[in-house]
């Protein structure tokens, strides 16, 4: 089946996680999406794990990518690149503000020769305003954009997930923008920016936090593992020390939740009825649940739960994840041949019913695609050739 992206070529500019993995979405869509790599390739080749000098993540962030390597320091590599957009749908960079412009290839540099180009900019603090030179890196952007201070436990410093979550949930936000901006361009024939700060695709998770400060005065804190004003949602710790996440904050999941536990006495307490008595009783509700997991194992505390309906999970590591049938009935995860050894990667989300997405092939070598890109130019085998030499196009 064809994919929904399929006929759009796509050039990936900048590194690491952000813009990337916006164009792993295009890409694993169906679009063509041709990675412009620096000399030595994006450094996430080599970061964590690694697989003969190159990391694990590549070989999924990079799926389904063609990649190019060229120095764009240099004139002719810049050449290179403004030829590639002059008939591209799209363009993800993640440059600082003002390096394309730099170079000669901002949006309304390239808008004479391309003016349907859907120009995707992802930067920490955006294209203007007083931050916009201000490096963004995602840990700073979450802090920035008010989503840290509502993590971790009152009184202690903020925690942060172990993800970079801030790249990639600007990813999303880019890639939400140009499926808008090509929907839109359908009608009016151009071209258009988008304008992606981390800061504010984490500002964009924060819910209900500016209504309540700005009608009520109400600033919202950490909360540990709870969630404000929702009672019960939290984690408890099971005999067998495994953890389970319990959320019984509905008034009817409520109550089937008290009987199921031994306690239909609070199941008809008139005081946790609804939701805004039982967050007055959180402290006696949460001591309640934690002393009825901790003398039970994680088994037997789900069963119950399967029992009366109320929704509850374990916390997964990725062997569990793996293991776990569900997982594997929604095809999760897809496999990947690397040096003759299956490697499992996650699919990409969502699930399209008639066009949907997969994985063709791995993260590519660098510069696996310098010929097939720069031939579809009209560059010549003995340009290419010279341009290696000089270092302009760079090679394995």
């Amino acid at each position: 089946m064809a994919k929904p992206l399929a006929g759009l070529r796509v050039i990936e500019v900048g590194q690491l996680l952000a813009g990337p993995f916006a164009g792993s979405l295009l890409a694993y869509f169906g679009a063509e999406v041709i990675k412009v790599e620096p000399p030595g390739g994006d450094p996430i080749r080599g970061w964590r794990e690694l697989n003969n000098g190159t990391s694990f993540w590549w070989y999924s962030l990079a799926r389904n990518k063609k990649s190019v390597c060229i120095d764009l320091k240099q004139n002719e590599g810049r050449s290179i690149l403004k030829a590639l957009l002059n008939d591209a749908d799209v363009l993800v960079e993640n440059f600082r503000p003002g390096v394309m412009e730099d170079w000669g290839l901002g949006p309304e540099d390239i808008k004479p020769v391309n003016p349907g180009l859907v120009y995707a900019r992802i930067s920490g603090y955006g294209q203007d305003g007083p931050n916009a030179n201000k490096p963004g890196f995602a840990s700073v952007c979450e802090a920035y954009s008010g989503f840290r201070h509502v993590n971790g436990f009152p009184g202690e410093a903020p925690v942060r997930p172990n993800l970079s979550i801030g790249d990639t949930i600007a990813g999303i936000h880019a890639a939400l923008g140009i499926a808008l901006a090509l929907l839109e361009r359908q009608q009016s024939g151009k071209g258009q920016t988008i304008d992606v700060a981390l800061y504010e695709a984490m500002f964009n998770l924060l819910e209900a936090v500016v209504p309540e400060y700005s009608g009520a005065g109400a600033v919202r804190e950490a909360s540990g593992t709870t969630v404000t004003g929702i009672v019960p949602t939290n984690t408890y710790r099971c005999g067998d020390g495994k953890f389970v996440v319990i959320g019984g904050n509905g008034d009817s999941i409520f109550k089937r939740l008290m009987s199921g536990i031994g306690h239909p006495d609070l199941a008809e307490d008139p005081r946790l009825a609804n939701n805004a008595g039982r967050v007055e009783h959180e402290e006696e509700i949460d001591q309640i649940l934690s002393g009825w997991c901790s003398a039970r194992p994680i088994a037997d505390v789900l069963a119950v739960m399967a029992e009366q309906r109320v929704p509850a999970g374990p916390i997964y590591n990725v062997e569990d994840m793996l293991e776990d049938p569900h997982y594997q009935a929604r095809g999760m995860f897809e496999r990947v041949e690397i040096d003759g050894k299956p490697l499992d990667i996650p699919a990409m989300l969502p699930k399209l019913e008639r066009t949907p997405g997969r994985t063709e092939w791995a993260g590519p070598t660098l510069g696996a695609h310098n010929q097939e890109v720069l031939q579809s130019l009209g560059v010549s085998a003995e340009d290419i050739t010279r341009l290696q030499d000089e270092g302009i196009v760079g090679s394995n």
